[in-house]
């Protein structure tokens, strides 16, 4: 093994020390039934007689490398599947190395051909994940841009789990000659399984575990002394850890989509629970609280400019209180029966990936014992408190289990040290849940497969769309299709401003700058900027909705009635421009289209479904339009 390789293989390592062997096998390893693997041996053939299924150390090292570039986005972008991709010419030489920063970027196989600049012909290309492609998916980006490489052969970690979209971009790869090696699909022997160990599912963990089961992975935190207690018994807690642990606990919170907390940590502790950087994803935090007994305006959280608040509660919990705090910017979202069950079911519709719980023990119980929590991350200080007057509070409440036989186990543990401090993760089994909703306890892609046959069932008269990266997410305006459309845009249900036309990212980073557009301020102007030059839609909206939200004077004065010519402008131009999209929209004729949002009752359905639902109105006499 050269240099090049041995450093690719040991960062390969390091990047997946969380996950020990067994915890890999337990994410990914999989015996393909006779049913699976006979269905596809047809496709494969040309491949298997050519030898192309060979896999060799290079082939390993290789995948291997494209984990760790898709690991590369982590903390920069709200959590997305994470993909990476190597291009090696024909003599073995490596020619492009690329990753896709967010949803709605660049696909990593779009860039890697543009970088390869046609070095790439005759070669091979490694993935990490199986790129999206197909009807469902209204893309084809990636695998168009393998067939421009002129790669002749690809290598892939995994297949795609999201329904719809797994195997598509193999098969049409196959069809265009390429030959194509899954390492998920094949008959396994000790170096590809070596190769999936190095850390597929610690990039894509998160996607597998919602695609299975709709909700979120949940990761719970906690730092304790070594006498196990998070703070003394006056509630003293800054701080247990050093700084280096509470570093790693900083990146961890941007690499999730929200942070949750409970109501006694925001009266005790007043956190700001950010991730400390300038830039990168800022997740939401997220309090739990049944009674809204909740400190006043001056709270850490209240305060939005920074970061997204988000309230959760029960129904008609202290009215007056929620009210001022809508008026601060705070999202207040009121449960029946405010549970950590219910807060995942809700989250996993809001198209979250993690939930990061930062939460004091009275929280962790019930969100242990409802079987919400997937992975501990537990921190050890090396320090000593004992009691005084009391009993100091622990990681974990009242759980209800009397015997150490009964205890949670936790699986796959992994140690490392962070300054003085220690890290000791693991996985927990499904606790209360079916065991055909657990995907570590059972392959998951068999539970894939079953929830996409039931989603095919189901889904006869209507189609919901919402995530870029879910099924049918070339519908969303998050979607990685540019436009081209004006700076400025003036007109009704036209693309016909005053400016010379631009190209936009996507539909989302036009509509945002629009907000702005006319007002003579170098504020809007520079707000405009900044919208347009984000590198993912999920900045370009956070940048306009913040900005809206605090410089109101800023809005253009007639954005309340041009806005939905603006985003109708918008559609037309993605429609016009791209194919995929396109044909995706006009192959759901004769079903409802809905924007399956359960935040947003103008634009999508809403959390009881009964929303305005105008961008799926909106898409639905397009399509109308495009099929006359």
């Amino acid at each position: 093994m050269d240099a090049l390789a041995a450093n690719r293989a040991a960062s390969a390592s390091q990047a997946t020390t969380s996950l020990t062997r067994r915890a890999c096998r337990r994410h990914l390893h999989r015996q393909p039934s006779s049913r699976r693997r006979s269905a596809r041996l047809g496709a494969a053939a040309a491949d298997a007689a050519s030898g192309a299924n060979d896999v060799t150390l290079a082939d390993l090292e290789h995948v291997a490398r494209a984990v760790e570039l898709a690991g590369e986005s982590d903390g920069l972008t709200q959590p997305h599947p994470k993909s990476g991709c190597v291009l090696v010419a024909a003599d073995g030489g490596v020619v492009a190395e690329t990753f896709q920063l967010g949803q709605g970027g660049a696909r990593a196989e779009v860039l890697a051909a543009d970088a390869a600049n046609g070095g790439a012909a005759g070669g091979c290309a490694y993935l990490n994940l199986e790129p999206v492609h197909g009807n469902d998916a209204g893309e084809d980006a990636g695998v168009n841009a393998l067939h421009r490489a002129g790669v002749t052969r690809v290598v892939i970690g995994i297949a795609h789990p999201i329904p719809g979209t797994r195997h598509a971009a193999v098969d049409a790869l196959r069809a265009r000659g390429v030959h194509v090696v899954v390492l998920g699909d094949d008959d396994l022997d000790e170096r590809e399984e070596e190769a999936k160990q190095r850390g597929e599912a610690a990039r894509n963990r998160a996607l597998l575990y919602r695609v299975a089961t709709g909700r979120p992975f949940s990761v719970l935190k906690y730092a304790m002394t070594v006498d196990g207690k998070i703070a003394t018994t006056s509630g003293h807690s800054s701080w247990v850890t050093g700084p280096t642990a509470r570093g790693a606990v900083w990146a961890e919170r941007a690499r999730s989509d929200a942070v949750v907390v409970g109501g006694s940590t925001v009266r005790r502790d007043n956190p700001n629970l950010t991730t400390r950087r300038k830039d990168g994803h800022l997740p939401a935090r997220v309090v739990l609280s049944r009674t809204m007994d909740l400190p006043g305006p001056r709270t850490n959280l209240w305060d939005t400019s920074e970061a997204p608040t988000i309230v959760m509660t029960r129904t008609g919990a202290r009215p007056e209180f929620q009210a001022q705090l809508r008026e601060l910017g705070v999202e207040v979202i009121e449960f029946d029966d405010l549970t950590p069950s219910a807060v995942a079911e809700y989250c996993g519709k809001r198209g979250y990936l993690q939930l990061f719980w930062e939460c004091g023990g009275g929280l962790a119980a019930p969100a242990l014992n409802d079987g919400v929590i997937h992975h501990v991350m537990a921190f050890i200080a090396p320090k000593i408190i004992g009691s005084s007057g009391g009993p100091a509070p622990s990681p974990v409440g009242e759980t209800g289990l009397d015997l150490m036989t009964d205890a949670m186990t936790l699986r796959g543990l992994a140690l490392s040290t962070h300054g003085r401090d220690v890290l000791l993760s693991g996985y927990l089994p499904a606790v209360n849940t079916s065991e055909e909703a657990d995907p570590w306890t059972e392959d998951p892609i068999a539970v894939v497969e079953r929830a996409a046959s039931a989603m095919r069932a189901s889904d006869a008269k209507e189609v919901r769309f919402y995530k870029s990266w879910d099924r049918y997410g070339a519908l969303s305006n998050f979607s990685p299709h540019s436009i081209v459309a004006p700076k400025s845009w003036r007109g009704v249900d036209a693309v016909d401003g005053d400016d010379e036309d631009v190209e936009w990212p996507t539909v989302e980073h036009f509509y945002q700058a629009q907000k702005f557009s006319g007002v003579d301020a170098p504020a809007a102007r520079d707000a405009m900027e900044r919208i347009r030059a984000a590198a993912s839609p999920e900045e370009a909206a956070r940048i306009g909705r913040t900005s809206q939200k605090h410089c109101p004077e800023l809005i253009r004065a007639d954005w309340a009635a041009q806005k939905e010519g603006v985003m109708r402008a918008a559609l037309r131009a993605k429609l016009s421009r791209h194919d995929a999209p396109r044909a995706l929209l006009v192959g759901t004729k004769g079903k409802d289209v809905l924007e399956d949002s359960p935040h947003d009752a103008i634009w999508g359905v809403g959390r009881d479904g009964g929303g305005g639902n105008l961008l799926g109105k909106m898409l639905m006499e397009l399509r109308d339009e495009l099929t006359r």
